[in-house]
């Protein structure tokens, strides 16, 4: 069941991402209208996420919110399906790095980093585009799918401008057969998906108890790597602004919970700006805080 599902969607994945930008975004269209107006996609988790991250706002507050986050939805999974296609070209004139001056600078040091994220932004056209501005070779970390057919596609898709991936469970591993490796590398987390509540880092983000997953600080504390936060900001629709900002430069002389403390709080700055570009249709507070 799992390659007939994939075999008949795949002619229409290809042809959507072959399509110009000013078409997807009437695609994105009628894509919202069927996902939110008709079926109602999460509507209940989307709305419990932002009432209970801005406790403050009004109730018109949070239904433009959530209006501006169901278009911005919709342009992402057009956006993504595009990037399976897409030329550097056009990946670095959609997704631009507003200053390199960071990355050139550790690069020149020949310093592996760490690059650390969020589902903030189009975070897949920014890979896309990070692989053709910057001079690091790039590795994500990523959770392989279950349906292997979609998987392979998926890894194609966020390959073939040349990042590399690492499936979540060989990370550390990888990372240190890298170690020694002449390629200067940076790897990059999206740290903030929902780890189990045992053996997770505990903060308030967004005004909730969040449990945060531990692999981004151990890795970087033990490497010894750089750690840099990245933004990818909406400019327009279509259109993205990357950021890079050095978190630590030397984390092995951090404390236990410092960095992870660190970036889940410099995510929730971004949120709290543009909060539209988070994904709220995930269940990030699905797990509670384990009794002491």
């Amino acid at each position: 069941m799992q390659a007939i599902i994939f075999y008949i969607s795949l002619p229409f994945i290809y042809f959507i991402s072959i399509l110009p930008f000013w078409l997807l975004y009437l695609i994105a269209d009628f894509i919202n209208f069927i996902l939110f107006t008709l079926v109602g996609y999460r509507k209940e988790v989307i709305l419990t996420n932002l009432k209970k991250s801005f406790p403050e706002k009004s109730e018109l507050d949070i239904q433009q919110i959530q209006k501006k986050f169901h278009r911005f939805f919709c342009d992402l999974i057009v956006e993504t399906i595009k990037t399976l296609t897409i030329t550097k070209k056009e990946a670095a004139k959609r997704c631009r790095f507003k200053d390199l001056t960071l990355l050139n600078k550790l690069y020149g040091k020949k310093k592996k980093v760490i690059f650390v994220l969020g589902h903030y932004g189009n975070w897949e056209l920014g890979g896309a585009a990070m692989s053709y501005l910057s001079q690091y070779q790039l590795y994500v970390v990523y959770r392989p799918l279950s349906n292997p057919y979609f998987d392979n596609l998926i890894i194609k898709m966020r390959t073939h401008l040349g990042t590399k991936l690492i499936p979540m469970k060989d990370t550390f591993k990888k990372m240190v057969s890298l170690r020694n490796s002449d390629e200067i590398s940076a790897t990059a987390f999206i740290a903030d998906q929902a780890p189990t509540p045992e053996n997770s880092y505990w903060t308030t983000f967004l005004n909730q108890e969040t449990a945060v997953f531990w692999g981004t600080e151990i890795i970087a504390s033990k490497l010894n790597y750089p750690i840099v936060y990245i933004t990818i900001s909406q400019q327009k629709r279509g259109y993205y602004e990357m950021t890079a900002e050095l978190l630590y430069e030397n984390p092995a002389s951090t404390k236990k919970g410092e960095i992870s403390e660190k970036h889940s709080k410099r995510l929730e700055q971004d949120i709290i700006k543009q909060p539209e570009l988070w994904l709220w249709s995930h269940k990030r507070w699905k797990h509670k805080k384990p009794v002491s």
